[in-house]
C-alpha cells in the first residue's frame, strides 16, 4: 500500500550532514546574524506505509548559520530521544515506546538562550546545542513537567512564551501556560473543553487567549487497536471512552495507552462529527471560569496567522480546513485549506465568519513583532488538498486587500517562510523572508532569501541534500 507521506520529498533522508563550504547565488544580507532552523518528521527506521502517519515520524532539525554575509554551515540532526539514540548506536530501539519514542518533530525555537525542539500531545521538549546536537529533555528548569506544545507565541513586549498544551491523559482539560523571558513557567491554568481535542495551536492578543475546541478528537478505538491485545480491546475501549472527556485518565491507564503508541504508529485522533466546533476567549490573566465559548461552523484549524483586539471584538485570521482525518488518515488531505477571518463580537456574543482567500494555503506566518497586535502583512505556502506544497508563496496585504504570489517555477516546492526585519525598528515589511525550496530536478533544497516587499530572490544557499517537507522553523538571532 502506498503512502504519499513517505514518497517524493516527504520521504526521509538517511544522512546527517555538517557542511561548511556552501555555494551561494546572490548576496546574503549583512544584517542576518543567526541561524535559520526548521524541524520535521524523518523516520530513522523502516516504517509500515499502511500505518505511518506524517505527524509521527522521528524529529530532524535542519539549520543554516548566517553571519557577515556568509553561510557558515548547514547541519541536520535527528533529535535524539531514547529510541532514536539507541537506534543510532546500533542498539535495539523497540524496547522504547510511548513518550520515549515520540519524536520532537514539529517546531524549533530559541528562548532564554536555549534551542528547543517542540512537539505536542504530551511528548517532551528537547534542548539542542547551537550546533543542533541533543542535550536532553527540557522541563523549563522543573517548572513545567509533562508535555508542552508545538506552537508557543512570544509576546513581543515582554518576551514571554504563551502556550496551550493538550494530552489525552488530561481528559477534558487543556493547559494554558506562560514561560517568562528567563525560561521558567510563571503561570499555568487548566481550562475545561468539551472532550479531548487535538488542539494544535491557539491565538494570543494583547488582552486575550483564544482556544480552538474543534472536532478532531482522541479516538479510543484507534488507540486501543494499537495498544491492547485483541481479546481485551472491547472492554479497554469502553473504559477509555468513558474516561476521556470526563475526568483525567488515571496514571495506569495513561501509561498503558501511551506506552504502546510508537513513534511511527497511527495517530489516535480523528474527525468527530458529533463534537461541537467552538472557540473560547479568556482574558490573559483570567481562569477557567472566565472563558466565553462561541460556536463556529464545523472545521479544523491547525494554524492561525495572527489575532488582535479591535474594540469589543477579537479578530482571528486562520487557515481553515473543511475537515481533518476523516477519510485521509496518513496526514492532512481533506480539501483545500482557505484563509478565513473570524471576528468574535464579545458584546453581541457571536462570531462573524468570512473568507479572505479561497486559494489553498497553509503554514501562515506574520512578522513576529506583530504577534497579538493588528498586522498588515501575512505570508503562506500555497497548498493542494491539505499540506502538499503547490509551488508558490502567497503574500497578503490586509490593508489594501492585495494578494501577491511568488511562483518558484519548474516544479520547485517551497515550504514555510519566516520574516526577519532589517532592523528591530524597521517597518513591518522591511526585511527578508527565509525558507527552504526543494528542486525535484536536482533532488536538493536551497535556503532561499526573498525581499519581503517585492518577493524577489535576494540569495539562494545551495544545500548538498534535500530537506524533506516538514513543519515549522524560525530565525534565531545571535545573542
Amino acid at each position: 500500500m502506498g503512502n504519499k507521506f513517505l514518497e517524493g520529498n516527504f520521504a526521509p533522508v538517511s544522512r546527517e550532514h555538517t557542511i561548511t563550504d556552501l555555494a551561494v547565488t546572490g548576496r546574503i544580507p549583512e544584517f542576518l546574524d543567526g541561524r535559520y532552523l526548521r524541524n520535521g518528521p524523518n523516520p530513522l527506521s523502516e516504517v509500515d506505509p499502511a500505518a505511518y502517519h506524517w505527524f509521527m515520524g522521528d524529529g530532524m532539525v535542519h539549520g543554516v548559520r548566517l553571519r557577515d554575509g556568509k553561510a557558515e554551515w548547514y547541519r541536520n540532526r535527528w533529535v535524539r530521544n531514547p529510541a532514536v539514540a539507541a537506534a543510532l548506536n546500533g542498539e535495539d530501539a523497540s524496547r522504547f515506546c510511548g513518550l520515549d519514542a515520540l519524536g520532537a518533530n514539529t517546531n524549533v525555537i530559541g528562548h532564554a538562550g536555549r534551542t528547543l525542539a517542540l512537539v505536542e500531545a504530551g511528548a517532551p521538549v528537547y534542548e539542542l546545542t547551537d550546533e543542533l546536537d541533543t542535550v536532553g529533555r527540557c522541563d523549563f528548569d522543573g517548572t513545567l513537567p509533562g508535555g508542552y506544545t508545538a506552537h508557543p507565541k512570544r509576546d513581543p513586549r515582554t518576551g514571554e512564551l504563551h502556550a496551550v498544551s493538550y494530552f489525552f491523559g488530561m481528559g477534558n482539560k487543556v493547559q494554558y501556560s506562560v514561560i517568562d523571558a528567563a525560561g521558567r513557567a510563571r503561570r499555568t491554568v487548566d481550562v475545561e473543553v468539551t472532550g479531548s481535542p487535538m488542539m494544535h495551536d491557539f491565538s494570543l492578543t494583547e488582552n486575550h487567549v483564544v482556544f480552538y475546541d474543534l472536532p478532531v478528537t482522541f479516538n479510543a478505538e484507534m488507540a486501543v487497536a494499537a495498544s491492547v491485545p485483541a481479546a481485551l480491546r472491547t472492554p479497554a475501549k469502553l473504559v477509555v471512552s468513558a474516561m476521556v472527556g470526563k475526568v483525567r485518565v488515571p496514571d495506569p491507564v495513561t501509561a498503558m495507552m501511551a506506552g504502546k503508541l510508537g513513534a511511527n504508529g497511527g495517530l489516535p485522533y480523528r474527525w468527530n462529527p458529533k463534537y461541537p466546533a467552538r472557540i473560547g476567549v479568556m482574558p490573559r490573566e483570567g481562569g477557567n471560569a472566565d472563558v466565553r465559548w462561541f460556536d463556529v461552523e464545523p472545521c479544523y484549524v491547525f494554524h492561525p496567522l495572527n489575532a488582535y483586539d479591535d474594540g469589543d471584538s477579537v479578530v482571528l485570521d486562520v487557515v481553515r480546513h473543511p475537515r481533518m482525518f476523516d477519510r485521509e488518515l496518513h496526514g492532512p488531505g481533506e480539501g483545500g485549506p482557505t484563509l478565513d477571518r473570524w471576528t468574535v463580537d464579545l458584546a453581541a456574543g457571536k462570531v462573524i465568519e468570512e473568507r479572505l482567500d479561497d486559494r489553498g494555503q497553509e503554514f501562515p506566518r506574520v512578522d513576529e513583532r506583530r504577534v497579538g497586535r493588528r498586522h498588515r502583512y501575512g505570508y503562506a505556502m500555497s497548498a493542494d488538498g491539505g499540506a502538499d506544497p503547490a509551488g508558490s508563496l502567497f503574500k497578503h496585504d490586509f490593508h489594501t486587500g492585495a494578494r501577491h504570489e511568488r511562483a518558484f517555477g519548474a516544479g520547485r516546492q517551497p515550504g514555510e517562510f519566516v520574516f526577519v526585519p532589517r532592523r528591530e525598528d524597521a517597518a513591518e515589511d522591511d526585511g527578508v523572508l527565509l525558507g527552504f525550496v526543494f528542486d525535484p530536478a536536482t533532488q536538493r533544497s536551497d535556503l532561499t532569501i526573498l525581499d519581503a516587499e517585492t518577493l524577489d530572490t535576494v540569495a539562494a544557499i545551495h544545500l548538498p541534500d534535500r530537506v524533506p517537507h516538514g513543519f515549522h522553523g524560525n530565525w534565531v538571532p545571535s545573542a
